[in-house]
């Protein structure tokens, strides 16, 4: 069967650096910094105290108080965003088939506050167990795509992917093939995060795994730095309004780009470490390249993971190089992780969106926060650090790796 083309007619965002799409992007490009000391609970004894938290939100601008109380931050952070994205999109007001519109959401916790606050409570109480009736809804991981297709009224395709990191990579992948094979008219899809609480810092903090620059936060997202010490943990949404082609330009819709391939791909290797090789961040790229019938040659731009972890940032750069061969020294590479921290499940999301900004504005966002060269890294990369750098770019491709090796890809290219 002829497959359909898919591309992006809206999108969303709710970041450390912006609390809107147009905001995210300028920061972007201003190349600020979200990380702060944490203010959603007294973090003074922990190893790290500060954070990539979202600023200067009033969740009852967006969400009425009594139905906000029963949703947990993620859902919050998730349910704005996509507002943004179906307003951007136009899509409601050409009155669609709602029964063809549906809702695939990524998040790798979920409801992590809640969690903590119910059973800190149930911990603290007496001999009778009690908890909140909305412990359950509010946690799960699913429920944000829910509460989106029921503000909505989508009755399409509606379910959530966890996995990791790469959660929203793949939830944005799923949309993808659903509306390539005709299941679907327009997915929104996305995902959301909130895991800055007790549990969220502990635990990463037990892993290793964060930076612990308390003196110096604004810097301690490092990526592909000889002194990067670790990623800083973040929060936020992001949503991408996805469309089948013909549908998009039969009302007049915007379209920043096309969708054109997703690649997936396991590591099979470590719980949390990726292959020293990068050979499941290689697969992954490969398999993203052909699924969009495309050459290494045609992309311009890689969004990489780029945490700012010791190992990861090398095994990437190195499947890079064996992905795109000498054409690795053409393309830009940016890790928009130094300003925004890492979202984890959200991030995919809101790395998808800046690979459709670039494509569509011709700019490729910088890698911030480098002051040494790393010896393990091939200095010849052009990492755009220090400043946004104005080109063409006909295609973009994003990569997201999660926590068991699950390897997550996407490529947008001009329509």
């Amino acid at each position: 069967m002829e497959l359909k083309r898919v591309v992006v007619t809206g999108l969303g965002a709710l970041t450390p650096i912006g609390n809107t799409a147009p905001a995210f992007w300028a920061a972007l490009l201003e190349g600020r910094s979200g990380a702060g000391p944490i203010t959603r609970f007294d973090a003074s004894n922990y190893k790290t105290q500060f954070a990539c938290e979202v600023k200067d939100l009033n969740v009852e601008d967006f969400i009425e108080r009594k139905e906000a109380r029963r949703m947990d931050r993620c859902t919050h952070l998730g349910l704005i965003a996509a507002e943004e994205a179906v307003a951007d999109s136009g899509l409601e007001a050409s009155n669609p088939n709602k029964d063809r519109v549906g809702v695939i959401w990524g998040s790798g916790i979920g409801g992590l506050d809640t969690f903590t606050e119910e059973f800190g409570n149930f911990f603290k109480g007496g001999e009778v167990p009690r908890f909140n009736p909305f412990f359950i809804p509010k946690m799960i991981a699913d429920i944000c795509g829910g509460y989106i297709s029921m503000k909505y009224g989508y009755r399409g395709p509606n379910y959530t992917t966890v996995s990791a990191c790469a959660s929203s990579t793949n939830a944005v992948i799923d949309a993808l093939m659903l509306i390539r094979l005709g299941k679907a008219d327009v997915i929104i899809t996305g995902g959301s995060e909130a895991a800055v609480s007790p549990g969220g810092i502990g635990g990463f903090n037990s892993m290793h795994a964060l930076s612990t620059r308390n003196d110096d936060y604004l810097t301690a997202s490092r990526p592909f730095d000889k002194d990067r010490d670790g990623f800083v943990l973040g929060e936020g949404a992001a949503s991408l309004v996805l469309e089948e082609y013909e549908h998009a330009k039969a009302r007049g819709a915007k379209i920043y780009a096309e969708l054109v391939g997703g690649g997936l791909s396991a590591d099979a290797y470590h719980l949390t470490a990726p292959h020293p090789e990068g050979l499941g961040a290689r697969n992954v790229m490969r398999n993203a390249l052909e699924d969009a019938g495309m050459k290494p040659e045609d992309i311009d731009y890689v969004n990489v993971h780029g945490t700012s972890t010791p190992l990861g940032d090398v095994a990437e750069s190195k499947a890079i190089k064996e992905v795109f061969g000498d054409h690795a020294y053409t393309i830009n590479i940016s890790s928009t992780k130094s300003m925004t921290g890492h979202l984890l499940g959200a991030a995919g999301a809101a790395e998808a969106a800046v690979a459709v900004l670039s494509v569509y504005h011709d700019i490729v966002p910088p890698t911030i926060n480098h002051f040494t060269d790393d010896p393990e890294l091939d200095a010849k990369l052009n990492f755009t650090f220090g400043t946004p750098q104005k080109r063409t770019v006909r295609a973009a491709l994003s990569n997201t790796f999660g926590f068991g090796g699950h390897n997550a890809s996407v490529i947008f290219k001009k329509i």
